[in-house]
């Protein structure tokens, strides 16, 4: 079933279309009668839907589901009662208002959204990275589907109440529960009040070893309040700290962390250990071998290679990462680190690093600068003084399209993508974390 047009040629504000699959974003597809790619979010595959338009474009339209018609077999009902469901229109506020953005795929069980994410992973690197058949692995499943978060942010109503940003991505839905943080965070969060005096822009809660927690608060001026736990106060990435420590400590398989307020880690620490596991597997490092780690943030892939490795080289821009780093990797001789950009520190390298075959590269969602892909494909001078890009490299990516992109730079470059692993870091959304790995010549 196709989407009805007007007499002018366009989408009606109210249609009703049958939906082919999902899409990385969240949004199920279906078409228009010209071809144009209609995007309803919160709403599955095979499924007939009535929708109303909110975005129209040259190439596609974005949709607001209004009503299910014809559910699909796989709907399942949400956990959370402010996942979005067409009754949230009930009253005329909008879709969004009453519904949080923060969930994709709570009408779906989590075998099912391992399925459907791995499938557009697939999807991603075909058609962005102009791969066929690529190497995709099964996703690899949290242990916990439910109550993984060791971080969680919110925002704050014009009341002072927390809440989130709410699927129409205007408004902050105010909430009384959600399923995705640790325990001990959710027992925390309801208890904190906040005075909408004191001009918070977001507040942040973490889950360290043994139960620590740590308040982060983000504002232009450094509010005064009382705490029982650590209260970190943080302004353009400046970190004052208000009550109890600076950081908090995550253990990861069997090893300690400092992970400060400003500084970046996996939210799911159960899967960090997985992944890590994964990269030690994939990369089977001689003894010896130097290996590079890109955007090593507080030290997590460095510290598990350092011991099989000879030597160790860290790339990292966040100032609180490089000092965390600092204190985790403290214990080896063989690892340094160099403080600023991927895509000025790799090019200074380039001549200074001899016979580099391995290289772990974790990017943000961007992907790969391109001057930092570059300089990483003509680092390790060949025996033949000829410059090459090491022989494998492990890509650490939590965007498949980006990902995709890169990919094909790196297959144009002479590698070979040999395997691609999903990780399932975020049940219940559409965020997908995977590792691939490339290989060239004689590793």
């Amino acid at each position: 079933m196709t989407v009805r047009l007007d007499a002018h040629g366009k989408p009606a504000d109210l249609f009703t279309v049958k939906l082919e699959k999902l899409t990385y974003g969240g949004a199920a597809l279906g078409r228009l009668e010209d071809g144009r790619a209609v995007f309803v979010p919160f709403a599955l595959p095979g499924e007939t839907v009535r929708a109303r338009v909110v975005e129209e474009k040259r190439g596609h339209v974005r949709a607001e589901l209004v009503e299910v018609l014809e559910p699909a077999p796989e709907r399942i009902p949400p956990k959370c009662k402010h996942f979005f469901t067409p009754l949230a229109r009930s009253s005329g506020e909008g879709p969004g208002v009453r519904a949080c953005g923060g969930c994709h795929h709570q009408n779906l069980s989590y075998a099912n959204q391992l399925k459907a994410k791995t499938e557009i992973l697939r999807d991603q690197l075909t058609r962005i990275g102009k791969i066929p058949d690529p190497p995709v692995q099964p996703m690899v499943p949290s242990p916990q589907e439910w109550n993984y978060r060791n971080h969680v942010q919110f925002h704050l109503t014009r009341e002072g109440k927390l809440g989130f940003v709410a699927a129409d991505d205007r408004s902050i839905l105010p909430i009384a529960e959600c399923h995705l943080p640790e325990a001990p965070l959710n027992e925390l969060w309801p208890r904190l009040e906040f005075d909408p005096g004191l001009g918070l822009e977001r507040v942040s809660l973490r889950l360290g070893a043994d139960g620590e927690t740590m308040l982060i608060l983000e504002s232009d001026e450094t509010p005064e309040l009382e705490a029982d736990l650590s209260v970190v106060h943080l302004r353009e990435g400046e970190a004052v700290v208000m009550a109890g420590e600076e950081s908090l400590t995550v253990e990861v398989r069997g090893r300690p962390f400092r992970v400060s307020a400003a500084s970046f880690f996996q939210v799911n620490t159960a899967m960090a250990e997985k992944m890590a596991e994964h990269l030690l597997t994939c990369l089977s490092l001689p003894p010896g071998a130097t290996v590079l780690d890109v955007y090593c943030g507080v030290g997590l892939f460095s510290a598990c290679l350092a011991p099989h490795a000879g030597r160790v080289i860290g790339i990292e821009s966040s100032p609180s990462a490089c000092e965390d780093f600092a204190v985790n990797l403290d214990e080896f001789e063989n690892v340094e680190l160099y403080e600023g950009a991927a895509e000025e520190i790799l090019p200074a390298l380039v001549t200074q690093i001899d016979n580099l075959r391995y290289a772990v590269v974790d990017p943000p969602r961007a992907g790969l600068d391109k001057r930092a892909l570059d300089a990483l494909l003509a680092l390790g001078a060949a025996p033949s003084g000829q410059p090459r890009g090491p022989g494998r490299i492990a890509y650490v990516s939590c965007d498949p399209s980006t990902l995709a992109r890169d990919a094909r730079r790196l297959i144009d470059g002479g590698y070979r993508l040999t395997s691609v692993t999903p990780f399932d870091l975020f049940p219940q959304t559409y965020h997908i974390e995977a590792i691939a790995m490339f290989e060239k010549g004689q590793v």
